[in-house]
Parts: C-alpha cells; structure tokens; sequence
C-alpha cells in the first residue's frame, strides 16, 4: 500500500471538528484499533484543512501519546509527519474507496492575542461560576 507524505504548508489552516475519540477496529464488537508496532491505542479527529481558498474534512488516525492536553472541537492544531494512504475495498458487491490519513502528532497553534488553547470549555465555565 503506498504511504505519501503530504506537505503541510505553513499557510494552511487546519481546525479540529471533534475531539480525539477511539478509532473503532471492529464495529460488531467494539475492538479498539491500536498500533502494530506500538499496541498504543489509535483515536480519530476529524479536523478541517483550508488552503488556497479551499476547505477540506480529514479523518486522521493519530496515537495516545500524539494528543495534546486541550484538544476540543474548534481548536488550531498542526499535523506532524501526516501521511495519506490511498484504500479500496469490494463491500457486497460495491466498490469503495478513499484516503485514510494518520500522523505522528497533533500540535496545538496559539495565535497570538488569542486565549490559550488547553481551556476548554468545562474550565471556562467552572472559572466563570467561581469568579460569580
């Protein structure tokens, strides 16, 4: 299966849609995906890539210890070593296709003058209810 390296360029934007939730291996009895290699367990965050005026969804696999602390649905992050992999599959008769992508990491981007990211909004609330 061919593995390409996709270039993240520095004028890309990439905002998360979901958090990390576990990538499902087996849908009839709830496995959980891990890693090959590292039997780490693999999650799925849906993240938008806008470039060159265009906007794109990605699914991307990425490992436990490739989430940072603050992750949460409308959040800058940044792909690290983000691969595609092109699939296709006969499934009762119908042949389907995609991309499946994976990285190494996410890294979350602070855009200057903006709150730190690693809030989310469950603290948001708890300061605000402790400052009333």
């Amino acid at each position: 299966m061919a593995r390409i390296p996709v270039l993240v360029k520095p004028t890309d934007t990439y905002i998360t849609g979901t958090g990390g939730a576990p990538k499902i291996k087996n849908p009839e009895t709830g496995e959980i995906a891990t890693d090959r290699d590292t039997g780490e367990t693999l999650y799925t965050v849906t993240v938008m890539q806008m470039s060159e005026g265009r906007a794109e969804i990605l699914k991307i696999t990425v490992p436990e210890s490739g989430l940072p602390a603050g992750l949460a649905p409308g959040v800058m992050v940044r792909p690290v070593d983000l691969i595609a992999t092109p699939w296709a599959r006969i499934f009762n008769g119908s042949l389907s296709d995609g991309v499946a992508y994976r990285v190494t990491r996410l890294e979350l981007v602070q855009i200057p003058g903006m709150a730190a990211p690693a809030e989310t909004v469950s603290e948001s609330a708890a300061a605000v209810k402790k400052a009333a």
